[in-house]
C-alpha cells in the first residue's frame, strides 16, 4: 500500500462495512463501539485457523481502513504517512499518530490481547498523557 489516499481508504472502509454485513450479518455504523463487533468478526475469521495469502491481505486492508476511518470520524483526524512506516497509512488524531493497519495485521495474526476497539478508545487517554508529559 502506498502513501495515504483518503478516497481509496474510504472506499476500502465502505467495502468492509458491506462485506461484514453480507458475510457476518453485523452492522458497522462508523462508531467507536462498532469496532467491538469488528473484533468479533476477526475472531470468527480466525476460528478455523489463520487466514492465508490473498484472503489475509484483503481483510487486512478492509479492517485497517475501517478502523482508521472510525478514529478519524470520532476525533477529527486525518490519514497521514509516518516516517516510521513509509507507504503504510497512519492516522493522526488528537495529536497522536496511530497505525490501524499494523493493529489489523496483529489482530488477524491472532495475537493475544489485541483489540480494534481498544485502539480507538485509548486515543483520548494517550493524547491527554502526551500533553501532560
Amino acid at each position: 500500500m502506498s502513501a495515504p489516499e483518503p478516497t481509496y481508504l474510504q472506499t476500502l472502509a465502505d467495502e468492509c462495512v458491506e462485506l461484514v454485513s453480507r458475510q457476518f450479518g453485523r452492522r458497522l455504523d462508523w462508531s467507536p463501539q462498532s469496532l467491538s463487533a469488528l473484533d468479533e468478526v476477526c475472531a470468527d475469521l480466525l476460528a478455523d485457523g489463520p487466514l492465508a495469502d490473498e484472503r489475509l491481505d484483503r481483510w487486512w486492508q478492509l479492517i485497517g481502513a475501517y478502523t482508521g476511518e472510525v478514529a478519524i470520524r470520532a476525533y477529527g483526524g486525518e490519514w497521514v504517512e509516518h516516517h516510521t512506516s513509509p507507504g503504510v497509512p497512519a492516522v493522526s488524531a488528537l495529536g497522536v499518530t496511530g497505525f490501524p493497519f499494523g493493529l489489523a495485521a496483529r489482530v488477524l495474526a491472532g495475537e493475544p490481547y489485541k483489540s480494534l476497539a481498544s485502539f480507538v478508545h485509548a486515543l483520548p487517554a494517550i493524547a491527554e498523557r502526551t500533553k501532560r508529559d
